[in-house]
């Protein structure tokens, strides 16, 4: 028995590896479909509280999804609407701030400049940086010869002319095509999230019914059900606060950079804002759009320093005071696991795993909890 137990433990970890490797590379080679899909269903969670109320009122429950969906597709024409507006009234002042740049840079260069004179005068000796007339050996007389010019190269044939041009074309075309490529792809995946959202909405009780219906004891379908409300919960959870925390933040960024007199504050606060609730970036994220608003107004340091001590501030007082009672209080994941789950997902799937890397590893926990035989994995995964 002892003997048959350490045979098979190699060739379990082995499987558990080839599992995790299949796993990884599935998530990176279709990390397009899954963020899709994972941000309409934490819509989903988000419009459900939605679609219960609709439904309250004797709404079918296909008719309170088509409503949910379409009220959230309003607020987010609104949003990129009064957005558009703010990026033209930007896009007119484009030359102030591009003039103000080349002004600064100047203005850096000069004193890179200025700094490397002063410590050339402070390193090199006087007597080195200054050598007598008298020292200096006369340059040597060269005679003159002329020199032909360089002959021309003969001008190639024109076949070969336009062979040179459209090959030039061609990687000008391919290097513009794969610029694009991803652009495109993900506004065509991001097409179907409304979607996805209405379809997950409307079939969601029809679809829990069925997987019910084919587990066979009762135990796996309290342990399903109970899974199921803790991932929705902890998603819904999550996706709230962290809007109540961006908004509040918005209002009160939006408030200071308008009593400031900074342009565009309608756009700059909220911007600001939500900037600040990327995980571990988002301090210097949240700094950068007062202080590219703030170029063509001001000139001074203290003024820069002002609007950057006041934006930490308001970092620190929501993340430190706020977080913690608005989403932490829910999530309940350590730091450390918080961490490596940001990294891990940030390489698979880049920006959008730094957005969802939170959710899916509280919705990791939260399963781990409903079921008595993971509970452990739970534990390592709290705080």
């Amino acid at each position: 028995m002892k003997a048959s137990a350490a045979t098979d433990r190699p060739a379990r970890i082995a499987s558990v590896l080839a599992v995790l490797l299949l796993t990884t590379l599935t998530l990176y080679v279709g990390r397009v479909f899954f963020i899709t899909f994972l941000t309409a269903v934490l819509l989903a969670f988000l419009l459900e509280p939605l679609v219960r109320g609709l439904m309250r009122l004797r709404a079918p429950r296909g008719l309170a999804s088509f409503l949910a969906c379409s009220l959230m597709l309003a607020v987010l024409y609104l949003l990129g609407l009064g957005l558009w507006l703010q990026v033209q009234g930007l896009w007119e002042d484009l030359p102030n701030y591009s003039r103000r740049v080349s002004e600064l840079v100047d203005a850096a260069v000069q004193q890179i400049e200025e700094v490397e004179t002063r410590a050339r005068e402070v390193i090199v000796p006087k007597r080195l940086r200054e050598t007598p007339p008298a020292a200096e050996a006369a340059p040597p007389k060269v005679a003159k010869t002329r020199k032909r010019p360089p002959a021309e190269p003969a001008p190639a044939p024109p076949a070969v002319q336009e062979v040179r041009i459209k090959q030039e074309e061609g990687q000008l075309v391919n290097a513009i095509y794969r610029r694009l490529s991803a652009y495109t792809d993900a506004l065509l995946m991001a097409s179907f999230v409304p979607f996805l959202v209405y379809f997950m909405l409307s079939w969601s009780d029809h679809i829990l019914r069925t997987i019910l219906s084919a587990l066979p004891g009762e135990g796996e379908r309290d342990s399903l059900l109970q899974a199921v409300n803790g991932i929705a919960a902890v998603a819904r959870a999550y996706l709230v606060g962290n809007f109540i925390l961006g908004v509040l933040l918005s209002v009160a960024s939006a408030s200071f950079f308008w009593f400031v007199k900074l342009p565009y504050w309608q756009v700059v606060g909220p911007l600001s804002g939500f900037l600040s609730l990327v995980p571990y970036l988002g301090l210097p994220l949240a700094l950068i759009p007062p202080i590219v608003a703030a170029l063509p107004v001001y000139t001074a340091l203290p003024a820069y320093l002002i609007i950057g001590s006041t934006t930490a501030v308001f970092h620190l007082i929501a993340l430190n005071l706020l977080y913690p009672k608005l989403v932490g209080a829910r999530v309940h994941l350590n730091p450390l696991v918080v961490t490596v789950a940001l990294m891990v997902w940030y390489l698979l799937w880049g920006a959008a795993g730094l957005f969802l890397a939170i959710p899916i590893t509280a919705g990791l926990k939260a399963a781990f909890d409903s079921v008595p035989s993971l509970r452990p994995y739970g534990r390592i995964l709290g705080n």
